[in-house]
């Protein structure tokens, strides 16, 4: 994926194979529900119970939704995939939603192409289009329900919620003569840019959110401007994001093995 989408606008023209037309269809529809399940009125500002009967619809009608997005001959799987997709929007109980689940999503994706659902040619629309779709998904859900970030690590991590989108989105960048790391925070820049480039609306996301000068409240983000490359900025999010989330027991304590992600050493 990471390859795939290197030095590439979100805007270009892509073919799209019938799969992946599906899954973002699918990744829509769920859309839907977060507005047909409005906020509540509570007296707690952040978690909003609503989320529980979005949540509750999810568990109910997502295997019928992977039925739809699925051929035949992999409906066999739908039990083993569909547990990976009810993890990837967040936790009912706590309303909270972090890398963890960002990370459930990535297996779903995985799975799909261990079965070949998906094949290498799908990788660019994996990330354009399905992936993109699917944090947008979360956003909504994050701000229409004030969800809690899971196990943040305040200003001294990349984002509250997300971790992928900073690691594919600087390879889109990769090789781009104007946008530096640099100018990359800068409201002109990410104002202007955020619909061809992952890192950049995940900049202006940030920024809608959160007040105040941006090298406080998204320090981390903000020390990685100072890296001249994007090829730099690329490697060290990767080794960032194998030490940080998938070496770290908190998030990985949460993983489910399966048959087709299985806990077998990889020979």
């Amino acid at each position: 994926m990471n390859e795939a989408v290197k030095d590439k606008k979100l805007t270009e023209d892509l073919v799209v194979s019938p799969p992946v037309e599906r899954l973002v269809s699918m990744l829509q529809v769920i859309s839907t529900w977060v507005d047909d399940i409005p906020p509540i009125d509570q007296p707690q500002r952040f978690g909003n119970k609503a989320f529980k009967q979005f949540y509750e619809k999810l568990l109910s009608e997502s295997s019928s939704l992977l039925k739809q997005a699925l051929d035949e001959t992999f409906h066999g799987c739908i039990p083993e995939v569909s547990v990976y997709l009810n993890e990837s929007f967040g936790n009912a109980t706590r309303i909270d939603y972090g890398t963890g689940h960002e990370l459930a999503f990535l297996a779903f994706l995985c799975c799909l192409y261990k079965l070949a659902v998906l094949a290498e040619t799908d990788a660019t629309a994996t990330v354009f289009c399905i992936f993109k779709t699917y944090i947008d998904l979360c956003r909504k859900l994050q701000r229409t329900y004030k969800m809690e970030p899971a196990g943040s690590h305040g200003v001294w991590s990349l984002d509250d919620f997300q971790f992928v989108p900073f690691i594919w989105g600087s390879s889109q960048l990769m090789g781009h003569r104007r946008i530096t790391p640099a100018r990359a925070v800068e409201q002109d820049y990410y104002e202007s840019f955020h619909k061809d480039y992952i890192y950049l609306a995940a900049i202006k996301h940030i920024c809608s959110v959160k007040t105040g000068p941006f090298a406080e409240h998204s320090n981390q983000l903000w020390n990685i401007s100072g890296v001249p490359l994007w090829s730099k900025v690329n490697s060290g999010l990767i080794k960032m994001y194998k030490a940080e989330l998938l070496a770290k027991f908190p998030v990985i304590q949460h993983f489910l093995f399966g048959s087709l992600l299985t806990l077998a050493p990889n020979h």
